[in-house]
């Protein structure tokens, strides 16, 4: 899932609730809005983005490109706010009032495609979108047995920024451990060698992953097991740990928020974070939220994470999917908006902004002279996702790895801490 996307409430059983309120259909492909009445020539349009990272070409596209080829109809786009989003989206796609179109993070997808709150894509319409050009995990974020209902929007692997005026002469690492290393030796007692706040599980996963184990899978009589615990899983959360005690500054108990600012005060040699933060970095000194283009990101570059044996590490695949509301009041014209947000043109210019299209034939579009969002093209060739249950939503509500790093960035028994771990998101997604 991409940013900080902390959510404070017990999503599944918060859905489940506001379903048995509103009797929500999970019915999908329909051109009425649950009435029986057939949608309007005409009307408005309210389509949720959350966050900044959508550039305002994109915006700008969307929103003229659908009222020229929808005379009389407008359309408006509402900015949301990751923090607390899965109870708004709640809250708002069970009402009278619900948003046309949503964008959601891809770990929370499972969540609401399971529970029917977004409308059926239909095989000709998924095909249109992109078919199998699309992002596959993406793709598997937003279907619920057998059935398409979100898409990608876009994606944003995290990659390793660092300022050659910090880091110095230091080699770039090829190999996990030499980027363990690397970080350590560069640490002194002002700057983080790697800058890893303890709430930060996202950065956590691919220690785990290219050490051979694994987040929980899915037995074939349905059983979910967890693997932080495992052989691989804990020598990942050792690698962890080693980092959070001897190669961090960050505090203990910190998120990945305004995270522009330790590495613009020269406090950062490595911050591993996704691509879109560079926007922060090289922001203009002087804007509501300044970044440091004339310092520390006057000279910004970035890598993909190494892998334990070379190559690139496998990483989170961080970004959005977006849906039609199921009761959108206006479906026929939500499909429009949405077709247009699924098509080349737009897509391409998320892609020479810098972000990761949905479908990978764009990829092609990033551009070349940029070596961030380089380093997020070649990243994203290798990414995994949290599992897809419509009760992972419910590990993150209930901050369980966020708990969990906590503790071992305090200094808790890795194992101990490890198993704790897994034996809560088996309690949860087994519940």
């Amino acid at each position: 899932m991409k940013r900080n996307r902390l959510v404070v409430a017990s999503v599944a059983s918060t859905i489940t609730l506001a379903l048995a309120l509103t009797a929500c259909s999970t019915g999908g492909g329909s051109d009425d809005n649950g009435s029986g009445e057939t949608e309007a020539a005409s009307g408005d349009i309210r389509v949720w983005l959350v966050g900044s990272d959508t550039p305002d070409a994109a915006r700008d596209y969307l929103k003229s490109t659908f009222e020229e080829e929808n005379p009389g109809s407008t359309l408006t786009i509402e900015e949301q706010s990751w923090t607390g989003l899965v109870d708004k989206l709640t809250t708002s796609l069970s009402g009278s009032d619900s948003p046309d179109v949503v964008e959601v993070g891809n770990t929370q997808s499972a969540a609401f495609t399971s529970a029917g709150f977004f409308r059926e894509i239909t095989d000709e319409e998924f095909e249109s979108y992109g078919g199998d050009d699309l992002l596959p995990a993406f793709v598997d974020a937003g279907t619920w047995e057998d059935k398409h209902y979100a898409l990608p929007y876009y994606a944003g692997s995290r990659v390793v920024f660092y300022s050659p005026q910090v880091t110095g002469d230091t080699p770039v690492p090829t190999t996990l451990d030499e980027y363990v290393a690397n970080a350590k030796a560069l640490t002194t007692d002002t700057v983080s060698g790697l800058y890893w706040p303890g709430q930060d599980w996202y950065n956590a996963l691919p220690f785990i992953w290219e050490n051979g184990g694994f987040i929980a899978e899915q037995g074939e009589d349905g059983t979910w097991e967890a693997g932080f615990s495992s052989e691989g899983g804990l020598k990942g959360m050792q690698q962890v740990a080693d980092l959070m005690a001897n190669a961090s500054h960050a505090p203990k108990d910190g998120q990945e928020t305004d995270l522009q600012v330790p590495f613009c005060e020269g406090a950062v040699a490595y911050l591993s974070a996704p691509t879109w933060i560079q926007w922060s970095i090289t922001a203009p000194a002087d804007a509501e939220t300044p970044g440091c283009p004339d310092t520390y990101g006057s000279d910004l570059t970035a890598l993909p994470l190494p892998g334990k044996d070379g190559g690139t590490a496998t990483v989170f695949g961080g970004g959005s999917n977006i849906a039609v509301a199921q009761k959108s009041n206006n479906p026929e014209l939500a499909v429009k908006a949405y077709a247009i947000m699924m098509s080349d043109e737009y897509q391409s210019i998320l892609a020479e902004n810098g972000l990761i299209p949905a479908k990978t034939s764009l990829a092609e579009k990033v551009p070349t002279d940029n070596p961030i969002a380089q380093a997020g093209v070649d990243a994203s060739k290798n990414t995994q996702v949290t599992p897809v249950s419509p009760r992972w939503a419910d590990v993150e509500a209930q901050n369980v790895l966020q708990t969990a790093f906590t503790r071992i960035a305090n200094g808790d028994d890795v194992k101990t801490v490890a198993e704790e771990l897994d034996a809560k998101i088996e309690e949860i997604l087994n519940s």
